[in-house]
């Protein structure tokens, strides 16, 4: 039976008693199959599994957007205890965040582009959450979904940085039958919006081909942007090509290495955000050598 601990004293105090492996989802709320997957991939690696639900104040840039994150506290426990986790970790932000004060998290670049700009201060959030959630729990490992592959990157630097001895684990992104990614915030979608959605793993899919086969990022993103513009309930704020560890936007065809392709689109009061990784580019055939 799964335990749950709304106190860092009732969180000592079942982790006290564990031997073996803890593996640890940091999550929001609002669970869904995607998070399931990443408890999944948890208890085949851990002796046991530990999940937060906590909707973290300090990564939302806009209060309302705060106040409208989808809750349902009951759902989500028993979503945990059905696949298998041992301990829900359940805190309020007065205690979690009580007498912490750590200074700002070394992100490289990593905070500055994509949704770094567009949530200043978002990630800075995030690693404030994460690093505290990490002090407490002391997992080996902790798992993240490849749907938000900035955060996942930017989780990453700040294990490197701090030297935090932690294994972060990123998990595939799961998706609905049109290939729509799992998110939380996808319960806040019209009907009509729902139905449209799959548009934009779509146009995601052909961009990453066309690039693949040699034409330029631009030229890629731009067909993209179009294909999910045609539908006048979407907006695209980005869509871009850019290199898988560093982030940095890819300008030119014939860039060696593995790079993913990020889109953020709004849909009226909804934002959805998608990555895909791409294929390296095709690199022209070199011609058979003339004959003298």
């Amino acid at each position: 039976m799964m335990r749950i601990a709304r106190t860092i004293a009732e969180l000592r105090g079942f982790l006290e008693n564990l031997s073996g492996a803890t593996g640890f989802v940091p999550t929001m709320g609002s669970l869904h199959g995607g998070h399931a997957s990443l408890v999944a991939a948890s208890r085949k690696r851990d002796r046991v599994t530990v999940c937060s639900l906590f909707v973290n104040p300090r990564q939302f840039n806009d209060s309302a957007d705060f106040r409208n994150y989808p809750r349902n506290e009951a759902a989500d426990l028993g979503l945990l205890e059905k696949n298998g986790c041992a301990l829900a970790f359940v805190p309020v932000a007065d205690e979690l965040y009580r007498g912490y004060d750590p200074p700002p998290a070394d992100l490289g670049r990593l905070d500055r582009v994509m949704e770094g700009t567009m949530r200043k201060g978002h990630f800075q959030g995030v690693a404030y959450v994460v690093r505290r959630l990490f002090e407490l729990v002391q997992p080996e490992r902790a798992y993240f979904g490849e749907k938000d592959f900035q955060q996942l990157a930017v989780i990453r630097q700040l294990v490197r940085s701090e030297g935090l001895p932690v294994e972060v684990v990123g998990c595939a992104t799961v998706r609905d039958e049109d290939g729509l990614a799992m998110s939380s915030r996808n319960v806040r979608l019209s009907a009509d919006e729902r139905a449209a959605a799959g548009i934009i793993y779509t146009a995601m899919v052909k961009a990453a081909e066309r690039y693949a086969a040699g034409i330029s990022p631009h030229e890629a993103e731009s067909e993209g942007r179009r294909m999910i513009e045609q539908h006048a309930l979407f907006t695209v704020e980005y869509f871009e090509f850019r290199t898988r560890d560093t982030l940095v936007r890819l300008s030119r065809p014939g860039h060696p290495g593995p790079a993913r392709l990020f889109t953020a689109v709004q849909a009226s009061a909804t934002r959805l955000i998608d990555n895909l990784e791409v294929r390296e580019q095709q690199q022209p055939a070199t011609a058979p050598p003339g004959r003298d």
